[in-house]
């Protein structure tokens, strides 16, 4: 049945909420919903302390390595890291604590092209068992299309289901934000929510647009079970007035008989 898992954005060494597909290299156009007073490890002790595993932990360009070892050390092995993942630094980060390493931009070339070499690579260093891979998508008219680059550069990978079935034996777990309504609060992709529930044949946590604590029990309809639910912005913990994180906790509770992801 569906979970709810928690997340950590770092922005500059701080914990943020920002819009999906704002973030850029030189800041322009940037929209931040929330930069929080508390550090990283506050979060993830946090989320140590109320059982939730499985966690995104996610670098959202330079300055962030110092606040990510934090977090992980002070929830070793409950978080899963993203963000400048590659071949030479996965092992260092599974070393630092991280659980899993979360890829996505490494898998493509400059041009955008999947290049299925780097995944084997990956594969050969770390095990396929310690990799997630982000297929965080924008919405086109034929499907959707995985998006690189903090979501503003599109890739030649598509989320058919076939793609969908060929890269599950290459990893644990997908993670998939749904960018275009990434940060807005304004609900969650259906349509995504249902087609990785029905083709995905490993477990997929989703992330994008949530903002109510009942887009858990309609994510669980969605997906017959099959997909997690990562709620941000709406969050109080996040500066949010539409969902309380004790409400999250007290969800997952009722399925702690199920296998922790």
């Amino acid at each position: 049945m569906t979970r709810f898992r928690p997340c950590i954005d770092l922005h500059n060494g701080k914990v943020k909420q920002i819009v999906g597909g704002t973030l850029t290299d030189d800041g322009v156009g940037l929209r931040t919903n929330f930069e929080s007073e508390h550090p990283a490890e506050y979060y993830s002790a946090l989320y140590r302390s109320d059982g939730l595993r499985g966690g995104h932990l996610i670098k959202l360009g330079p300055g962030n390595d110092e606040a990510a070892r934090a977090a992980l050390t002070a929830y070793p092995g409950g978080l899963q890291i993203g963000g400048g993942i590659t071949l030479e630094n996965a092992a260092v980060w599974l070393i630092a604590g991280a659980s899993h390493v979360i890829v996505t931009s490494y898998l493509f070339d400059e041009k955008g092209h999947f290049r299925p070499e780097r995944l084997q690579s990956l594969i050969a260093e770390v095990g396929a068992d310690r990799i997630v891979i982000d297929l965080s998508c924008r919405r086109e008219r034929s499907g959707w299309q995985v998006a690189m680059n903090r979501w503003t550069q599109p890739t030649d990978l598509w989320l058919t289901p076939a793609n969908l079935r060929a890269l599950a034996g290459a990893c644990a777990e997908l993670l998939v934000h749904a960018a275009d309504v990434e940060g807005q609060q304004g609900g969650i992709d259906e349509e995504l929510v249902h087609h990785l529930g029905e083709h995905a044949p490993l477990p997929v946590t989703y992330a994008g647009g949530a903002s109510e604590l009942a887009d858990l029990a309609l994510v669980d309809a969605l997906s017959a079970g099959r997909v997690d639910l990562s709620i941000g912005s709406a969050l109080d913990i996040f500066g949010g007035n539409k969902v309380r994180y004790s409400d999250c906790v007290a969800w997952n509770a009722t399925r702690s008989e199920l296998p922790s992801p």
